[in-house]
């Protein structure tokens, strides 16, 4: 299996508000940043939109490393989804993101990364820039 390196961020401008997400896919030497947003979404929602979307991408069965600076995202992952999955999502927000992303990461063997944002870190920091620009575009309608 290829080892791919995720790396993602959210963001929106008012919880809920204007929102954008951004991707960093990197096989290799080989990278490929993906953005994307809506016009009213939350944080949490533009977080793991970012995850599903580099997922999407991916063409055939992977090792995933995911690296996002969401407690939500990477404790849902990697500890949550069971427990979700046993009850039906029910009292879990975003339950069709959740069904989604397990949809897009059925192929893959996945593990989530934490790392703590705005600290310096060179792809999350790439991640968060890009996603604030997308929700900004958003906010004013361009």
């Amino acid at each position: 299996m290829k080892q791919v390196t995720i790396f993602s961020d959210g963001s929106s401008l008012g919880n809920p508000g204007p929102g954008g997400w951004c991707t960093i896919l990197r096989f290799g030497k080989h990278e490929k940043e993906l953005v994307g947003g809506e016009a009213m979404t939350t944080n949490n929602r533009m977080e793991l939109m970012a995850v599903i979307e580099g997922l999407k991408a991916l063409k055939e069965p992977c090792e995933v490393t995911i690296y996002s600076d969401s407690n939500y995202v990477v404790k849902a992952i990697n500890e949550w989804l069971p427990a979700w999955i046993a009850r039906d999502f029910k009292k879990v927000k975003n339950p069709d993101l959740w069904r989604e992303y397990l949809r897009v990461a059925a192929p893959h063997r996945i593990k989530a990364v934490w790392v703590r944002g705005h600290s310096g870190h060179p792809e999350n920091e790439r991640c968060d820039e890009l996603a604030r620009k997308t929700a900004e575009r958003y906010k004013n309608g361009t």
